[in-house]
């Protein structure tokens, strides 16, 4: 399936953060790529270019392509709610998503493979696919053999409680999508207004 694989530090440079998690290289030069580095850029973003970027910067933080995130917000501005907030709230649901939240993996990436190679369950059956949506009251665990996975040992230890809307057993290796996250829960910083925006146009 195609993903970005490329160098994951030029593009926090790019947006400013650390969007893909902890990044020493990011830390020690944590302005944007290019020869000229720290030197006064072009003048004022125009607002498609402010709205673009934005969109990429979610993109890119929840690891999905242009097709999955227009299709997750023609999903979203279908429902009832707020486009924006439910936007968000469809990519904090993937599977590969909560797998991170959880804790079972430093990064989103890393969910992903995971998720891929079948460690992972849901609601007792193994399922492969990243971008499954996660819905309320669903169980998710890792698979019995791949519970002594050095990964997964290193992940019991960690505190996977953090999150209002998930509730983790540690002992099990499984948690629970308790309910869907309000936008003040999510803690990404993504302007989802601009996303809107640009896709209204």
């Amino acid at each position: 399936m195609a993903r970005y694989t490329g160098p994951k530090t030029k593009i926090a440079r790019k947006f400013g953060e650390p969007i893909f998690g902890d990044d020493k290289s990011f830390e020690k030069r944590n302005y944007p790529p290019g020869q000229h580095g720290n030197a006064k850029r072009r003048g004022k973003k125009s607002e498609y270019a402010i709205q673009l970027m934005e969109k990429q910067k979610a993109k890119y933080t929840y690891g999905i392509l242009e097709r999955q995130f227009r299709n997750l917000f023609e999903k979203a501005s279908r429902s009832k709610g707020v486009t924006g907030e439910v936007l968000l709230q469809l990519c904090e649901s993937r599977l590969d998503n909560v797998v991170y939240r959880f804790g079972l993996s430093s990064s989103r990436r890393g969910a992903r493979q995971m998720v891929s190679h079948r460690h992972i369950t849901v609601n007792g059956s193994i399922v492969n696919i990243p971008s499954y949506q996660v819905k309320v009251g669903d169980v998710v665990g890792v698979r019995e053999k791949s519970k002594t996975l050095n990964i997964v040992v290193e992940a019991k230890g960690k505190d996977a409680s953090a999150y209002e809307w998930l509730s983790w057993n540690k002992d099990q290796l499984q948690g629970t999508y308790v309910s869907v996250p309000e936008r003040l829960q999510i803690p990404e910083n993504i302007k989802e207004q601009l996303i809107v925006e640009l896709y209204s146009k």
